[in-house]
């Protein structure tokens, strides 16, 4: 009876245990249970969103997606690239992919597609044309590879991206860096680019070919008289002369100024005089009007056949460029075939009758003084001039120094002539104080063969001491070629001198492509932008950014700018905004002789001014 109760109790206990066991695996289980059904509830919302996440990244992406089969067949493609075709999605399933390229690249996509099924996982890219709906064509990237899909069957996706506009862009940009702007023609580089590809041709085949080279006459006149407008005019007009009457396989060319050249291909020595007759003849017959005037334009012709004894681009060049030239010395307006026996006589003839005026005119002091004025943009308002040499003739007419410049540089009279200019504006200077006192400084040109000549520099410190002119008033004008060249030569001219107070300029800089890296090394005063660039300011973004570039270059580095070349308001205009110092040209002051400007210093009577008027018409020009 005592232990009736307590058996009871164990009996009981033991239910009441399994009992909780059991509900709590229940309770486990209905949570597991729970769980995983969460799970897998919310796998299939995550498998849902990601799979609508791919559909909006493909059908809504700004790319074209196209999915195609083995045969080419569009399985799918995105909304954006069927409205880029100028279609809709439904249209353009189950359709030939190739359909939609340009006819003339099919080939190349067709290749390319083969590519990518025989290659699985590896990327392709390549670039074609496409036809729109419309018939307009886009150029379009492509990157594409092939993929297994769930069923392991090859497609291949295509990724496409419109570069019509950049590819444009391009294209524009490499035609501008072959041609001419003035004129449309192939410029200098490219024309040697093709002469150099045909002298490589002659090597492995028998065949002739011809350059002319083509200088006009009294072109000079017309920029003198007329202005720059009128001379643009007229190469324009005579581009459209020439294209008329050369060969259309002829490649034509403008290499600067007023000197073209025509490259005739398989052309032997007759048919190329022909058609150098007949461009003769045709500028000939052509008049130029400007205005109330009227010019005639003549030109002198070089012809220089091509062949496997042709040796090299600079042989052949200066073969030609010299045939042109003994054309002008025998009379101008005709044409001087190249023949090896007789050139060099002709040439050292053509050239020696300079030397000898040259020589009398060093003798005779039959050498002038010119200057034109240097004017600020900003505060610096004081005068400063760059000096010009000028030769009269023994009826003291006027030569232009590109008449007997080259020849002075070609025989090692430059130096001498370097000479006369320094020794006669310093006498200037020291007879004339109250223009010494009143300008800042006038600026001489140096050569390069005196920038190297050993005594040179003590020529030029033994004047300053002979004229007791302080050295702030003179400013030499170094070009960059010449300064890059002779880099250590230059540097120590520059720093020898600098010790007297002469300031330095660096001319035609920005012509030499390698300037900023040299820049540093020269210590400098000043930076003379290259002509070239200030011309076309107004027109070419290019030049634009090349001028505002070399601005700023020179003021991070101290260095003051000018600028060649000013024509008109308009360019002094954007000069001044994009900063820079100093301008010169003609439209800011045309050359006047040196004794005429210090006049205007002095208290004598100014010269008569309708005398002046006439002397500025007669030597308007360089």
């Amino acid at each position: 009876v005592v232990n009736k109760p307590f058996s009871l109790y164990k009996r009981y206990t033991l239910e009441i245990w399994a009992l909780l066991i059991f509900l709590t695996i229940l309770v486990a289980t209905i949570i597991v249970l729970t769980y995983y059904i969460r799970r897998q509830k919310q796998t299939q919302e995550d498998l849902q969103h990601s799979e609508e996440r791919y559909r909006a990244l493909y059908y809504d992406n700004p790319s074209m997606f196209f999915t195609i089969d083995e045969s080419s067949t569009i399985v799918s493609v995105n909304k954006h690239g069927a409205q880029q075709l100028g279609f809709v999605t439904d249209e353009l399933l189950n359709k030939n992919f190739l359909t939609l390229v340009y006819d003339e690249d099919r080939a190349t996509a067709k290749q390319q597609i083969s590519a990518c099924f025989a290659e699985p996982g590896k990327i392709h890219n390549w670039v074609i044309r496409k036809e729109r709906a419309d018939n307009s064509i886009i150029w379009v990237r492509e990157a594409a590879r092939a993929v297994h899909d769930r069923n392991d069957e090859l497609s291949v996706l295509i990724v496409c991206e419109d570069i019509t506009e950049s590819y444009e862009l391009s294209e524009k940009l490499s035609y501008q860096a072959a041609h001419d702007k003035l004129t449309g023609l192939v410029n200098r580089h490219e024309f040697e680019l093709r002469a150099d590809h045909l002298l490589e041709s002659t090597k492995f085949e028998d065949e002739h070919h011809a350059l002319c080279f083509l200088d006009l006459d009294q072109f000079k006149v017309i920029n003198d008289t007329c202005g720059h407008v009128a001379g643009d005019e007229m190469l324009r007009q005579i581009t459209s002369l020439l294209k008329k009457v050369v060969r259309h396989t002829d490649t034509l060319a403008r290499l600067g100024g007023d000197e073209f050249a025509i490259l005739m291909e398989h052309c032997p020595l007759e048919n190329a005089k022909g058609v150098a007759e007949t461009v003769l003849k045709a500028v000939q017959d052509y008049e130029f009007y400007w205005t109330e005037h009227k010019f005639q334009v003549g030109v002198s012709i070089g012809l220089v056949m091509i062949s496997r004894d042709t040796t090299d681009l600079t042989e052949l060049l200066m073969d030609a460029d010299s045939a042109c030239y003994i054309a002008k010395d025998a009379g101008r307006n005709r044409i001087h075939v190249y023949h090896p026996n007789d050139l060099e006589t002709n040439q050292r003839q053509g050239e020696m009758q300079w030397v000898t005026k040259i020589h009398q005119a060093l003798d005779e002091n039959l050498f002038e003084l010119y200057a034109q004025s240097i004017t600020g943009l900003g505060e610096d308002l004081t005068p400063h001039y760059e000096l010009l040499t000028r030769m009269k003739d023994t009826e003291n007419k006027k030569i232009m120094p590109n008449i007997f410049l080259p020849a002075a540089e070609r025989y090692n009279l430059i130096s001498k002539l370097d000479r006369w200019v320094l020794e006669h504006a310093l006498k200037t200077l020291l007879d004339n104080p109250t223009f010494t006192d009143s300008i800042a400084f006038i600026s001489i040109n140096l050569s390069g063969q005196s920038l190297t000549e050993t005594d040179f520099l003590d020529f030029v410190i033994r004047k300053f001491k002979d004229y007791g002119i302080d050295g702030n008033k003179i400013c030499f004008e170094i070009t960059e070629t010449a300064a890059i060249s002779n880099l250590n030569i230059a540097n120590h001219f520059i720093t020898k001198l600098k010790q007297y107070g002469c300031k330095f300029a660096l001319d035609d800089f920005g012509s030499g492509l390698s300037s900023f890296g040299y820049l540093k090394n020269l210590h400098v005063d000043y930076l003379k932008i290259d002509g070239m660039f200030i011309k076309d300011i107004i027109d070419d973004p290019i030049s634009h950014a090349m001028v505002k570039s070399i601005n700023n270059m020179g003021h991070v580095m101290g260095i003051k700018t000018i600028a060649e070349f000013v024509e008109n308001d308009v360019i002094k205009g954007m000069l001044a905004e994009i900063g820079v110092d100093y301008v010169q040209g003609y439209g800011i002051d045309v050359p006047k002789p040196l004794k005429e400007i210090v006049h205007k210093f002095s208290n004598e009577p100014e010269p008569d001014k309708a005398e002046v008027v006439k002397l500025h018409l007669k030597d308007y020009g360089t």
